[in-house]
């Protein structure tokens, strides 16, 4: 019987931080565009606070890199498009063969959350081959006036043409989708490419998630493209994933040979906060397996249940959560209006609140609720020094 390679929960915990792109220096050279392939998927979200997740992933790994430079690394040359991973992502142009099988099943199932209006998609094709690329709105309206989900039928239409493939979305535009033509948007390269087999696009999207998470459990590997576990553990055989055991999880995990390697490296930890649909972070049970860190988003939560704050950013410090703070801005006054800190963690917690206050336009720093109370005074007093 053959013995499995053992790490420990520091060496694993090690691993997903340098495969996050959080440790170490390799994609502070290559920007944004290094970032999103590392990473193999950024997911997106509505929500703005300091600014969209999307921005933050990539500031929480380059630091207060251009906010004009990111969304030109997602959203132009045909470089990444849109589509449903772990959920809304950009994802790099030459993923677009793998989510073939995804484009299937949906093909397969009919539809997704609304009946599709006959006849509405080959009129929004036709729009689309005659006018070029188009918004919803341009399209003749997303909504019929009611809540965010009372589309209208153009909207239906076109966001079903999205998940045929039949559409595809490269770029946004004041944060709409812009929807396109496959083969005017995309590479030709990657159009050119053979569609894959489903088992075959299972494995390949196996390996970026073991790429992009370091060491992760079968569970893991598929909560990152919501996958299932069995269609996960029959392909991890035909990957480069290597079978492994960590102190400490109770199931087996796999690890990419890339951060195994990286073990034997040190570099420098990044001190800053995360978006909560950060990938480091984005799986809660994974989160509070690697880090003893619970951690919840509560924006969809009723203001009185909350405990930690609309939109809870967790504090990353010397590879390790050590805090979180629900963020705001007053003018240019970045307001930290919930927030909980170790003790250990009060410089790195005002470190943090200077550096993204500065990336977004703020020259000052308010603290209200600090949780103990008692660190609210020596924070107040590290962040004034």
């Amino acid at each position: 019987m053959v013995s499995l390679p053992e790490l420990s929960s520091a060496e694993a915990r090690r691993a997903a931080l340098r495969a996050q792109g959080v440790l170490g220096a390799a994609d502070r050279r290559g920007g944004v565009a290094a970032v999103l392939d590392r990473l193999g998927a950024i997911q997106l979200d509505t929500i703005s606070v300091l600014a969209r997740s999307h921005e933050l992933v990539a500031y929480a790994r380059l630091g207060p890199v251009g906010r004009d430079a990111v969304e030109r690394a997602y959203w132009s040359g045909g470089r990444a498009f849109e589509y449903w991973a772990h959920a809304a992502c950009v994802l790099p142009a030459e993923q677009w063969p793998l989510f073939a099988f995804r484009r299937r099943r949906f093909r397969a199932r009919g539809q997704r959350w609304h009946q599709v209006p006959e006849g509405v998609g080959e009129k929004v094709l036709e729009r689309l081959r005659g006018e070029g690329p188009l918004t919803s709105t341009e399209l003749g309206g997303a909504k019929r006036g009611g809540p965010w989900w009372d589309w209208s039928e153009v909207k239906v239409a076109v966001e079903w043409l999205l998940d045929l493939g039949e559409v595809v979305c490269t770029t946004r535009r004041g944060w709409r989708r812009v929807y396109d033509l496959p083969e005017r948007a995309l590479p030709a390269h990657v159009l050119a490419a053979a569609e894959p087999q489903d088992v075959d696009c299972v494995r390949a999207l196996a390996e970026i998630s073991g790429r992009a998470l370091g060491v992760a459990t079968v569970g893991d590997l598929a909560d990152f493209h919501r996958l299932t576990r069995a269609e996960v553990g029959a392909a991890l055989a035909d990957t480069s994933l290597v079978e492994v055991r960590v102190a400490g999880w109770r199931a087996p995990a796999w690890a990419h040979p890339t951060a195994l390697a990286s073990l034997a490296t040190r570099g420098r930890h990044r001190t800053t906060l995360l978006s909560p649909f950060d990938s480091l972070v984005w799986d809660r049970g994974r989160t509070e397996r690697m880090f003893g860190f619970e951690h919840r988003l509560e924006a969809y939560v009723p203001a009185h249940r909350r405990v930690h704050g609309y939109y809870a950013m967790p504090l990353l410090a010397g590879g390790r959560l050590v805090g979180r703070v629900d963020p705001g801005r007053e003018g240019r006054t970045l307001v930290a209006k919930q927030l909980t800190v170790a003790p250990r963690a009060l410089e790195a917690m005002a470190t943090a609140l200077r550096e993204a206050g500065r990336w977004v336009g703020c020259d000052n720093v308010a603290v209200r609720d600090v949780a103990p109370p008692e660190l609210a005074a020596p924070l107040r007093a590290t962040l004034g020094a």
